[in-house]
């Protein structure tokens, strides 16, 4: 390529000059191509080591001028092909041009302004999304990979780093290039040549450990080896972005969707050195998720950029450092020292952003004011004037209906008039008898209460303790609004921790469960949109509102709110609106549980938007169909254990418990497991501080009950007392009547054990485990998820290697290997594109077997590497036509099971099972209409089995009685047999006889087979033509009498069966026209196969040289003579079976058993043979056999 003009001082260490003018220089780096010896191998290996780019551009041509010792490079290449286009074109386009030139200086001049010219054109011929800002040096690193590892274009590279990589005992120095689907090394010292490709679909274990042996190293576990890797610059920076693309790999096997790069980045100011634009993309990423984890905002929030910077607080008349976040939606705080303070400002409640006067206590000030009142003074800002118009960039993008018409840049600087009162609100619009026509509307009483609210507002008032200590707390709190303010702006600080760990009062419960979770955020931001949800919901019949019936009315049966249809009613709502916003979660037990809680003390539109939060943001992937996230975090808590009770770890492990009882736990937060008043506490504390607290009373349980766990001897035993110990679990200061806890009835003894307050759990749990940390649990889940999402994938393919094994005759080793080329196949068509999108190709919904599905090229690829009959150029279409036969449902893909049918109808099918495959590759659907001759045979041949079902419909009128036998007849197995298959005309078997032709060239009997199969189509067209005259005797003599003599004349020529074999035996030597497939190496075969291949049909039993002059072969554009009239010949598949019996060789061909060990050997080795060939161009192979 060409590539900006750069100095070269000397121009002949390590490169061989090969051609040269008075002008330009053509050459090779030293040690590549032919020989080099010893300096070859020393130059290949300080390439290697110093990332030079002759290692991946091994010829360049320099720019040379006589009296200058300067030379210019201006041109690279791959190959010798490459780099000779480009020296062609210099010396016809540009030395005759420069030969005028008197100075130097102007020659020099003058081309390299040509050189920038047409690498400037080539750039504004890219579409505007391929524009690359990489650095020069960074696609440089790029095409090297790509050359080095066989991968196509669409592979991008994220980055590449210097490190070791150990092979046995030995660090071998080398490049490690870390793209967005795989990991790979490249080595070469002294001649040793060290090439790692692995997907990161494939990796099972990443971890970062230092041993004596491994000093600072990455260990990547696959499920079959382990690679280990030191001596980085950045062991931190590289093994950051390794856990990142493992993630999203992971994400790819449980989601199935693609990694897109981030189109609306900000751009850099200037290129970054060595950096590229998906780096930049994944660190954007990375920051992005741990900004909305630690403020609980929406997945489509990005930050844009944060500063340090101080915060006055009013309620400790104290400045507190920190650092400021601002994104498209919200402007954040949080301090530096932990719990002290935090704050979220949405984008929508801001009224006034002000620059203060700066002074020596307060220098740079901002002030930002707030709707209800609120003003926050942030300061020591380092760019104030840059930040405030952010801010106001944001502002006037933000969509609020409060703005009225004043502009929300006038807001900058000066106050606004509330202009509320001119805005009619939403519950207003509409009549109410439309609105009583709605499923959900503003007249509910769930609309605007909780359930707990509406059954609690006839009760009389209570005057005792419980009741007092109840208003305390109530008081308490608004204390803590008046001081630290209410609503979503408010300071949030340990003062905040400990008011919710002493447990939110009822009243209250619901709004601050908004506020902690961020759903009041969204709810705020997506006006209506629950009740659109609803409308367009119900109704609706699918797998989930199937269950969310059945579950229905087990939630929280004990509970009166859920008694009576006003309850169940709300419930099925909120439910069924998720499921429907949601398909990829739908519905999953526990749900109902936790929605039933939250519709207590929250209105429906709140209680959705909390479900949306706790299902999407704060347990992820916890409610899919395989409930991944609460399988992660079952891990997760084991290693806990494992670190902070070692004792009990081992023994529960041994007893198996730790799984059984954390998924309950944690899918349901507790709720199935305790009584309601005390479990109501833990989603308290949960809303505000996340999972951690979860974990952390989890393992306050199991330390409780250390003694009595250590003396069981059983899961059972074990199993019962944790079970009582949940069950004693009370809050006594709840004001609410008891609710009887139905598994506490159950599992109750003789004797009762002692009841445990909840609020000294609580207590003990942050005293013992208090020191969990949120970023140390995110890091423990990655890991978890490697495992999990990995032995999901297993599970998954031993149940398909199970249901598979009844129904082909593949070994289970066989099975699983063709499982995972499969798997591997549908994979990388989700990376490197595809026909059709992996959405659509990935259901999980599905049986395992039918869920992953690829598309016709992807098949082509798997046939022509793994079927046994491979047909040189024939092999596309036979593989079309097979793909075409399997898609029974014809939605243009294959699930495994298909592919897996008709694999081995080919390999373990006798020779009648595989002969009636091949028979039926030749008939509709497998024969497409584009391959029949003509239009008029394509018509008839795909429309003449629906004529008679259409007399019949018209004949009969036909009661329920007949599809009730029609649907018991399509109920029942259909078993096919050999006269069931339909009649094959003349050119399906044209078709079959081009394909037979094709498919020996790679045998040992090619000759005699040859022969036979000659023999063969010689014996079916006489048995065709036999068959014709004799279904057509009666008619023609019946129509003899209004023929026209000519006519009958043309009908009765005698050599008419002649031609029809002289057409047959042309097609067949135009089959062997097309492309063969390799053929070895020995010359003196090569020329004994060449010739069979062209001179066995003349010399068999049909005469080639009795082809009629006016014969047109099978493709031409002209039709047959006779075409209307060969539509009577047809032969059954009984004749075929019977001809091809007769022939030894043929017959031998078809009962030989393939083995398909060495194809998967061969299909798993593809990736190095691509590797090996992508090193030497075409070009240069010619060169070498010349």
């Amino acid at each position: 390529m060409w590539i900006q003009p750069e100095e070269v001082l000397l121009a002949g260490a390590l490169w061989v000059s090969e051609r040269a003018n008075p002008f330009f220089i053509l050459q090779r780096r030293r040690g590549h191509g032919r020989g080099g010896g010893l300096s070859g191998l020393l130059v290949g290996t300080l390439d290697v080591v110093l990332d030079s780019s002759a290692r991946v551009a091994p010829y360049r041509i320099l720019l040379q001028t006589a009296d200058s010792q300067i030379y210019w490079n201006i041109a690279c290449g791959s190959s010798r092909k490459e780099i000779t286009e480009h020296w062609d074109w210099l010396e016809s386009n540009l030395l005759q041009t420069i030969s005028i030139f008197d100075n130097d200086e102007d020659v020099t001049t003058f081309v390299k302004g040509k050189i920038c010219g047409i690498i400037a054109e080539e750039n504004r011929l890219k579409p505007s999304d391929e524009q690359e800002e990489d650095s020069g040096k960074f696609r440089e690193a790029e095409l090297k990979m790509r050359r080095l590892f066989g991968m196509p274009d669409e592979e991008k590279l994220v980055n590449y780093y210097s490190c070791s990589y150990w092979k046995g005992r030995v660090p071998r120095q080398g490049w490690l290039y870390l793209s967005v689907n795989h990991l790979c090394f490249y080595s070469f010292l002294l001649g040793k040549e060290v090439t790692l490709v692995v997907p990161w679909t494939e990796v099972t274990q990443l971890e970062k450990n230092a041993t004596l042996l491994f000093p600072e190293s990455v260990r990547v576990s696959t499920r079959h080896t382990e690679h280990f890797f030191s001596m980085f610059l950045n062991i931190n920076d590289t093994f950051k972005l390794m856990e990142q693309l493992a993630n999203i790999a992971m994400r790819q096997l449980l989601d199935n969707e693609a990694f897109a790069a981030d189109r609306s980045l900000p751009k850099p100011c200037k290129t970054l050195k060595n950096v590229s634009v998906l780096k930049r993309d994944l660190d954007a990423r990375a920051k992005n998720e741990r900004y909305r984890a630690m403020f609980r905002l929406t997945q489509d929030e990005r930050l844009d950029g944060h500063t340090d910077c101080t915060l006055w607080t009013p309620f400790a008349k104290m400045h507190v450092v920190g650092q400021l976040f601002i994104s498209n939606n919200y402007i954040c705080f949080n301090s530096r020292e932990e719990d002290l303070c935090q704050l979220i400002i949405p984008l929508r409640e801001v009224s006034i952003v002000e620059k203060a006067d700066s002074s020596s206590v307060l220098p740079c000030p901002v002030s930002i004011s707030t709707k209800n009142k609120m003003t926050f003074l942030f300061a020591n800002l380092k760019d104030r004037d840059f930040l405030v118009q952010r801010i106001s960039d944001f502002l006037q993008r933000t969509p609020d209906s409060l703005w009225g018409d004043t502009s929300p840049l006038s807001l900058i600087g000066q106050s606004v008039r509330q202009a509320s009162s001119s805005v009619p609100s939403s519950s207003s619009v509409g009549s109410e008898s439309i609105q009583k026509g709605r499923h959900y509307h503003p007249g509910l009483p769930t609309a605007s209460q909780g359930l707990l609210q509406l059954y609690h507002q006839d009760a009389l008032e209570d005057l005792g303790p419980k009741a007092m200590k109840e208003k305390m707390k109530e008081e308490a709190w608004n204390i803590h609004f008046s001081e630290f303010g209410r609503g979503v702006c408010m300071y949030r600080t340990s003062r905040t921790r400990e008011l919710v760990l002493n447990g939110i009062p009822e009243c209250l419960r619901g709004e601050l469960w908004l506020l902690f979770s961020g759903a009041q955020n969204e709810m705020a931001s997506h006006p209506g949109y629950y009740g659109d949800l609803v409308e367009q919901a119900m109704g609706l019949c699918s797998l989930a509102t199937e269950e969310i019936e059945r579950d229905l009315h087990r939630s929280m049966p004990e509970h009166r709110a859920f008694q009576n249809e006003m309850g169940i009613a709300a419930l099925r709502r909120v439910l069924t609106a998720y499921a429907h916003r949601n398909p990829g979660i739908g519905y999953c037990q526990a749900m109902n549980i936790v929605t039933s809680v939250l519709l207590l003390y929250c209105t429906e539109e709140e209680a959705f938007w909390l479900l949306v939060a706790l299902c999407e943001r704060m347990l992820p992937d916890y409610y899919n169909t395989r409930v991944v996230g609460a399988l992660v975090d079952q891990g997760v808590f084991e290693e806990l254990t494992r670190a902070f009770l070692p004792l009990l770890y081992e023994h529960m492990q041994e007893l198996g418990v730790i799984s059984t009882i954390s998924l309950s736990w944690f899918l349901t937060l507790f709720l199935s497991v305790m009584p309601f008043d005390s479990a109501v506490l833990l989603v308290d504390c949960f809303f505000y501080e996340g999972i951690k607290v979860t974990f952390q009373v989890a393992l306050a349980v199991l330390h409780d009950n250390m003694d009595a766990l250590l003396s069981c001897s059983d899961e059972g035993e074990a199993m019962t007392i944790l079970g009582r110990y949940l069950d004693n679990v009370v809050n006594k200061q709840t004001v609410a009547p008891p609710i009887p806890h139905l598994h506490a009835l159950l599992t109750s003894g003789d004797e009762p054990p002692p009841e445990i307050d909840v609020f000294d759990l609580i207590k003990s749990s942050y005293e013992k485990f208090g020191s969990l940390r949120s970023d140390v649990i995110e890091q423990m889940r990655f890991r978890q998820r490697l495992k999990v999402i990995q032995s999901l994938e297993d599970t998954a393919k031993r149940s398909v290697v199970r249901a598979m094994m009844t129904e082909s005759a593949f070994s289970i080793e066989e099975l699983e290997d063709l499982y995972c080329l499969f798997k591997s196949k549908h994979m990388t068509s989700c990376y490197w594109g595809s026909s059709s999108s992996a959405a659509e190709r990935h259901d999980p919904s599905l049986p395992y077997l039918e869920q992953y599905r690829i598309d016709p090229v992807q098949f082509a690829q798997l046939f022509s590497a793994l079927a046994p009959w491979t047909c040189g150029g024939h092999t596309s279409m036979l593989s079309a036509r097979l793909f075409r036969l399997l898609d029974q449902n014809q939605d243009g893909l294959v699930n495994f099971k298909e592919f897996i049918t008709g694999l081995s109808g080919m390999y373990h099918g006798d020779m009648t099972e595989k002969l009636k495959l091949l028979y039926k590759l030749h008939l509709p659907p497998a024969l497409c209409p584009e391959e029949a001759e003509s239009a008029l045979e394509a018509t008839h041949f795909f429309t003449e089995d629906e004529l008679p079902d259409f007399s019949l419909s018209v004949a009969e009128v036909k009661d329920y009685r007949y599809y009730l036998r029609m649907w018991a007849k399509e109920k029942e197995p259909k078993r096919e047999t050999i006269k069931d298959l339909p009649r094959m005309n003349q050119e399906q078997f044209i078709e079959l006889c081009k394909t037979l032709y094709n498919m020996f060239s790679e045998e040992p009997m090619e000759q005699q087979l040859y022969h036979s199969i000659a023999t063969v189509a010689s014996l079916l067209l006489r048995i065709g033509e036999v068959g014709k005259k004799f279904n057509n005797g009666a008619k023609k003599a019946e129509t003899a009498a209004q023929a026209p003599p000519s006519s009958l004349q043309k009908e009765e020529r005698p050599g008419e069966g002649v031609s029809d074999e002289s057409q047959v035996c042309q097609a067949l030597a135009d089959a062997q026209l097309e492309p063969a497939a390799p053929q070895t190496p020995d010359d003196d075969i090569k020329d004994d196969t060449s010739v069979s291949s062209y001179s066995v049909v003349s010399s068999g039993s049909l005469q080639c040289e009795d082809i009629a002059d006016d014969t047109v072969l099978i493709g031409g554009s002209e039709q047959r003579r006779g075409s209307v009239l060969d539509v009577d010949w047809s032969i059954t598949f009984e004749q075929v079976l019977a001809s091809l019996l007769t022939e030894p060789p043929l017959v031998d061909y078809f009962e030989t058993k393939r083995d398909i060990q060495a194809k998967m050997a061969a299909c798993k080795a593809q990736r190095a043979v691509e590797r090996q060939t992508s090193s030497t161009s075409d070009h240069e192979l010619t060169q070498h056999s010349t």
